[in-house]
Protein backbone atom coordinates (compact mmCIF):
# COMPACT_ATOMS: atom_id res chain seq x y z
CA UNK A 1 0.00 0.00 0.00
CA UNK A 2 3.09 2.51 -0.48
CA UNK A 3 2.68 4.89 -3.21
CA UNK A 4 5.03 7.63 -4.26
CA UNK A 5 2.22 10.41 -4.51
CA UNK A 6 0.99 12.33 -0.94
CA UNK A 7 -2.45 11.23 0.13
CA UNK A 8 -5.17 12.97 -0.66
CA UNK A 9 -7.25 14.10 1.79
CA UNK A 10 -11.02 15.77 1.53
CA UNK A 11 -11.82 17.95 -1.62
CA UNK A 12 -8.18 16.65 -3.19
CA UNK A 13 -5.98 18.62 -1.49
CA UNK A 14 -2.60 16.57 -0.18
CA UNK A 15 -2.29 15.73 3.13
CA UNK A 16 -0.80 18.44 6.00
CA UNK A 17 2.34 16.61 7.18
CA UNK A 18 3.44 17.54 10.78
CA UNK A 19 7.14 19.19 11.30
CA UNK A 20 9.02 18.70 14.91
CA UNK A 21 11.94 19.19 14.31
CA UNK A 22 15.19 19.59 12.30
CA UNK A 23 16.09 16.88 10.16
CA UNK A 24 18.11 14.36 11.50
CA UNK A 25 20.77 13.94 9.18
CA UNK A 26 21.60 17.78 9.88
CA UNK A 27 25.06 17.97 10.46
CA UNK A 28 26.21 19.46 13.63
CA UNK A 29 26.82 22.97 14.29
CA UNK A 30 30.24 24.29 14.64
CA UNK A 31 30.86 25.69 17.97
CA UNK A 32 33.33 27.78 18.66
CA UNK A 33 35.50 29.03 21.66
CA UNK A 34 33.27 32.66 21.90
CA UNK A 35 30.36 30.25 22.62
CA UNK A 36 32.77 28.42 25.59
CA UNK A 37 33.14 32.10 27.26
CA UNK A 38 29.48 32.95 26.48
CA UNK A 39 27.55 29.82 27.67
CA UNK A 40 30.53 29.22 30.96
CA UNK A 41 31.33 26.12 30.19
CA UNK A 42 34.83 25.00 31.70
CA UNK A 43 37.06 25.84 28.81
CA UNK A 44 35.69 29.11 28.62
CA UNK A 45 36.14 29.60 32.26
CA UNK A 46 39.56 28.59 31.66
CA UNK A 47 40.36 31.36 28.29
CA UNK A 48 38.75 34.06 30.67
CA UNK A 49 41.00 33.21 33.88
CA UNK A 50 44.24 33.15 31.63
CA UNK A 51 42.90 36.76 30.40
CA UNK A 52 42.54 37.85 33.87
CA UNK A 53 45.86 36.43 35.05
CA UNK A 54 47.74 38.23 32.32
CA UNK A 55 45.75 41.48 32.95
CA UNK A 56 46.53 41.34 36.65
CA UNK A 57 50.21 40.42 36.26
CA UNK A 58 50.70 43.50 33.82
CA UNK A 59 48.82 45.76 36.42
CA UNK A 60 50.87 44.60 38.77
CA UNK A 61 54.18 44.73 37.17
CA UNK A 62 53.39 48.81 36.12
CA UNK A 63 52.17 49.19 39.71
CA UNK A 64 55.62 48.11 40.91
CA UNK A 65 57.49 49.81 38.60
CA UNK A 66 55.69 53.40 39.03
CA UNK A 67 55.90 52.97 42.71
CA UNK A 68 59.39 52.02 42.70
CA UNK A 69 60.85 55.08 40.60
CA UNK A 70 58.56 57.36 41.80
CA UNK A 71 59.24 56.08 45.36
CA UNK A 72 63.21 55.98 44.34
CA UNK A 73 63.04 60.01 43.64
CA UNK A 74 62.18 61.55 47.76
CA UNK A 75 64.78 59.06 48.54
CA UNK A 76 67.41 60.07 46.88
CA UNK A 77 66.60 63.78 47.72
CA UNK A 78 66.93 62.19 51.28
CA UNK A 79 70.10 60.48 50.93
CA UNK A 80 71.50 62.79 49.31
CA UNK A 81 70.36 66.21 50.41
CA UNK A 82 73.05 68.65 48.76
CA UNK A 83 71.19 67.65 45.23
CA UNK A 84 68.42 69.92 46.60
CA UNK A 85 70.39 72.58 46.60
CA UNK A 86 71.48 72.95 43.19
CA UNK A 87 69.86 74.53 39.96
CA UNK A 88 68.90 74.68 36.14
CA UNK A 89 68.12 77.66 34.83
CA UNK A 90 67.15 79.19 38.29
CA UNK A 91 64.73 75.94 38.93
CA UNK A 92 65.69 73.82 41.79
CA UNK A 93 66.84 70.14 40.80
CA UNK A 94 63.74 68.80 43.40
CA UNK A 95 61.17 71.28 41.32
CA UNK A 96 62.02 70.04 37.84
CA UNK A 97 62.47 66.18 38.58
CA UNK A 98 58.65 66.52 40.26
CA UNK A 99 57.07 68.68 38.03
CA UNK A 100 58.81 68.14 34.87
CA UNK A 101 59.97 64.95 34.89
CA UNK A 102 57.63 62.55 36.46
CA UNK A 103 54.76 63.83 34.54
CA UNK A 104 56.06 62.08 30.73
CA UNK A 105 57.08 58.94 33.12
CA UNK A 106 53.49 58.37 33.98
CA UNK A 107 52.27 59.66 30.37
CA UNK A 108 54.99 57.14 29.22
CA UNK A 109 53.67 54.20 31.72
CA UNK A 110 49.99 54.76 31.28
CA UNK A 111 50.24 54.58 27.46
CA UNK A 112 52.33 51.30 27.24
CA UNK A 113 50.11 49.88 30.16
CA UNK A 114 47.12 50.42 27.62
CA UNK A 115 48.70 49.77 24.10
CA UNK A 116 50.02 46.02 26.54
CA UNK A 117 45.90 45.55 27.57
CA UNK A 118 44.83 46.20 24.33
CA UNK A 119 47.28 43.76 23.05
CA UNK A 120 46.20 41.42 25.17
CA UNK A 121 42.79 41.75 24.64
CA UNK A 122 43.33 41.60 21.12
CA UNK A 123 45.11 38.33 21.58
CA UNK A 124 42.29 36.52 23.34
CA UNK A 125 39.76 37.83 20.86
CA UNK A 126 41.78 36.11 18.51
CA UNK A 127 42.07 33.06 20.15
CA UNK A 128 38.59 32.46 21.06
CA UNK A 129 37.41 33.36 17.69
CA UNK A 130 36.33 30.79 15.43
CA UNK A 131 39.37 31.36 12.74
CA UNK A 132 41.67 31.93 15.52
CA UNK A 133 44.98 29.86 15.84
CA UNK A 134 43.46 26.42 16.01
CA UNK A 135 40.73 27.28 12.99
CA UNK A 136 36.89 26.39 13.30
CA UNK A 137 35.87 23.58 16.18
CA UNK A 138 33.28 21.20 15.29
CA UNK A 139 31.10 19.55 17.98
CA UNK A 140 31.90 15.71 18.59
Amino acid sequence: MSEDRPRSGAGGRPQRVRVTGPPRSAAPLATTRVGDVHDQTPMGDLYLRSLLREQGALAARVLLLAFGLLGAVPLVFYLAPGLADHHVFGIGVTWIVLGVLVHPFVTWLGWRYVRRVERNELFFADLVSPDGPAGPRQEA
